[in-house]
């Protein structure tokens, strides 16, 4: 029975592992390449500026990626404001800003805590709240109680129960939304480009044989040298 299971373990495993393998073979610089350009191989920085924070349009890529899962579209600056847009128009807004403000005091300079958590529970936890986020009352608790000693993480259970409201309801609703959909299709996709490499990527590079490869070839070669001093004798012997 329990080999059983290990085995039906093992084979979900596998199964997620390629899934995810295919997901984001698209998405892999080293095996589908960049585009416009390598700026790993080049002097382009065009694909940089391309991804930037600050872009316009973003590539389709890029936009594709948010959909993988809720952490990639926060980890994206521009996801983030996106989906802020989103949200505001959903009147939902608070939540994210909720989260990223509890992403400073858990990233901020430690001097600054305590002064962050007050601005934090004034924003968005006391009651009549400007931006008041609703969280179950037993979080609120257990929050509450740890703010009379702030510390980076004192809001860490308020946070991670407002991720996963935005995850399970927020999230899948954007995926299906026509501010997403409308951004997707105008996604920029980046045409190839062919720029001069640097100096050390100019040389042509050549594989080495391999060993087996030169040991074969090094026995033909004396077995060849081998018959022609045999042919070179014989016919020494037959003018004698």
């Amino acid at each position: 029975m329990s080999l059983a299971r290990n085995r039906v373990k093992s084979s979900i495993c596998l199964e997620s592992y390629v899934k995810y393998c295919e997901q984001y073979q698209p998405h892999d610089p080293i095996m589908q390449g960049c585009l416009p350009s390598n700026p790993w191989i080049t002097d382009d920085v065009l694909f940089w500026n391309m991804n930037s924070e600050a872009v316009t349009v973003p590539t389709k890529l890029r936009v594709e990626r948010w959909s993988f899962s809720f952490t990639e579209l926060l980890d994206d600056p521009m996801g983030r404001k996106e989906f802020l847009i989103y949200l505001e128009k959903e009147f939902s807004a608070e939540n994210l800003c909720f989260w990223q403000a509890c992403e400073d005091v858990r990233h901020g300079e430690s001097s600054k805590i305590p002064e962050k958590v007050d601005e934090v529970y004034k924003q968005f936890l006391a009651p009549g709240a400007s931006r008041w986020v609703n969280i179950d009352s037993k979080t609120m608790e257990k929050t509450l109680e740890g703010l009379k000693r702030p510390h980076r993480f004192v809001l860490d259970d308020a946070q991670m129960h407002i991720y996963f409201l935005m995850k399970k309801d927020s999230f899948p609703r954007y995926l299906k939304s026509d501010l997403y959909k409308s951004l997707l299709a105008r996604a920029i996709v980046p045409q190839e480009t062919k720029k001069s490499v640097f100096p050390f990527m100019r040389r042509q590079r050549h594989s080495s044989p391999s060993p087996a490869l030169v040991t074969h070839t090094t026995e033909d070669d004396g077995k060849a040298k081998n018959s022609n001093s045999v042919k070179s004798n014989s016919g020494t012997a037959s003018r004698l």
